[in-house]
């Protein structure tokens, strides 16, 4: 067996102290990437819009959405299109689950962003950010660009 004396011996343990101590400080933690954000084109004057992206979770703990805002609308909510006795009905969710790994499309027909009251008009090509609210007090910014439809596969073949 090796023996460290002296000044080796303290500095030795502080090294160690300080390096142990980073070590047991380290959190597992979501991490919320936003992808494909887009927003469709209304009439002129239109008091609501939909947004549409892919969230997805690259951390390696849960995260919870709860919400979203943007200095664009007077109010951003998540919603889910549901089916009830027939008709398509619109559902405010309090909050999206992401488990580490796992993605979740925000898309016409299903879960998505409620957009209202725009401050401005927005046609076709305009960009502006979104800011989703993460359950830990954290926030997530994503550019969102304003188009007619969904991109498709021919647009992604281009970048």
């Amino acid at each position: 067996m090796w023996r460290v004396s002296g000044v080796w011996a303290g500095r030795w343990f502080a090294a160690w102290v300080l390096a142990t101590s980073f070590m047991s400080t380290v959190e597992a933690a979501g991490h919320l990437v936003v992808e494909d954000a887009w927003i469709r084109t209304a009439p002129p004057a239109a008091a609501m819009r939909a947004g549409y992206a892919t969230l997805r979770n690259a951390g390696d703990a849960p995260l919870v959405v709860r919400g979203a805002t943007s200095e664009v609308f007077g109010g951003v909510s998540i919603h889910a299109t549901v089916i009830e006795n027939g008709m398509a009905r619109m559902r405010e969710l309090p909050q999206i689950l992401l488990a580490a790994g796992e993605s979740v499309s925000l898309e016409p027909g299903g879960k998505h962003l409620m957009l209202m009251r725009p401050v401005r008009e927005l046609e076709a090509g305009a960009k502006l950010v979104i800011r989703f609210e993460i359950e830990d007090g954290s926030s997530a910014e994503a550019e969102f660009v304003v188009r007619d439809t969904a991109a498709s596969a021919d647009d992604h073949a281009h970048h």
